[in-house]
């Protein structure tokens, strides 16, 4: 028991360290190439955050176990919004923009509905994962295509700011760019192999694990980046980057898990994991929707989304426990 513990603990360490390793060096290297910074920022870095969740459920599929990879994908889901947003608009409050409400917001409650109207007949076939997919890429396209037509994206700004504060040499970038994606590769099955088997040892389910150890773990790039953006006085980044990441893994993530294996939902997706990410998700646009007024999310809502999530982890810990 000591030794897949221990998996756990070392791969979910390796594997946050790689992710950022991973980004820092395709981010450079895209710079070198040419890639214009909207671009590095919305696709190089967007995939390279989330590079945790779709690699860690990527080979759960592979290795037998695609419920890891669900619970993976929708217990990050949850824990980002009640969590994350959650704990960052306690610290401080968050404002929103008013693009986010009335566009990556509608967006991300439709691809959560059209994920539960998948999950209806029980399974998660190759077809399905294929149509999230081909969702997520016309997504991506189109978000490209917008952010190119203006001529100032905050965005593409922050990115060309960031890559000169922190220049990196072509070799260097593509040694950590290498170095980066086979930690990835390694920490992630290293972390399924921990995870499966604990969850073995104690009869807990894949299910389970996912929405609970593994989520946390995977979502831990997504949590330091926004408490950062907290203390530097720019959480409103946050809600931005969770967003982002929540339309990853649920159409990316899953999709490429059904993929590789399809994937058998149990009855307690549909009945509580699914409604409870739609919930938090539904409840996120109410608070961020400024009515007559900006939007915020303040410490009070950030408080609601911290308990939702405290009940949450203690309805799926009773579950095991019961």
């Amino acid at each position: 028991m000591l030794m897949p513990i221990l998996a756990i603990v070392l791969g979910l360490a390796v594997l946050v360290w790689s992710a950022d390793k991973f980004v820092d060096g395709a981010a450079a290297t895209a710079k070198h190439l040419g890639m214009p910074s909207i671009l590095i920022g919305m696709v190089v870095v967007g995939f390279g955050t989330s590079a945790p969740e779709m690699t860690v459920s990527a080979f759960a599929a592979w290795e037998g176990n695609p419920a890891l990879a669900l619970g993976n994908a929708y217990g990050s889901n949850t824990l980002n919004i009640a969590l994350i947003l959650g704990l960052t608009a306690v610290l401080a409050t968050i404002a929103v923009h008013s693009s986010i409400v009335r566009k990556e917001m509608p967006i991300l409650l439709a691809v959560t509905l059209l994920a539960g109207w998948q999950l209806w007949d029980g399974e998660i076939s190759r077809n399905d994962a294929i149509v999230l997919l081909l969702v997520f890429f016309g997504i991506v396209g189109w978000s490209i295509y917008s952010a190119m037509r203006q001529r100032q994206d905050s965005l593409g700004e922050e990115m060309s700011a960031e890559l000169a504060e922190h220049p990196l040499p072509l070799k260097r970038a593509l040694l950590w760019l290498a170095i980066g994606l086979l930690l990835l590769i390694v920490s992630s099955r290293i972390l399924v192999w921990g995870s499966v088997s604990v969850a073995q040892a104690f009869g807990v389910s894949d299910l389970i694990i996912g929405l609970t150890i593994v989520a946390l773990g995977t979502s831990l790039p997504e949590l330091a980046s926004s408490i950062m953006a907290a203390r530097k006085g720019e959480s409103d980044l946050a809600l931005g980057n969770i967003v982002g990441s929540n339309l990853f893994n649920t159409l990316a993530v899953v999709g490429i898990a059904g993929v590789i294996a399809p994937i058998t939902v149990a009855e307690e997706v549909l009945t509580r994991d699914w409604p409870v990410m739609l919930a938090v998700t539904f409840g996120l646009f109410i608070m961020a929707y400024g009515f007559k007024k900006q939007g915020h999310l303040t410490h009070w809502e950030g408080s609601v989304l911290l308990a939702s999530y405290v009940a949450y982890t203690g309805w799926l810990i009773y579950v095991v426990v019961g």
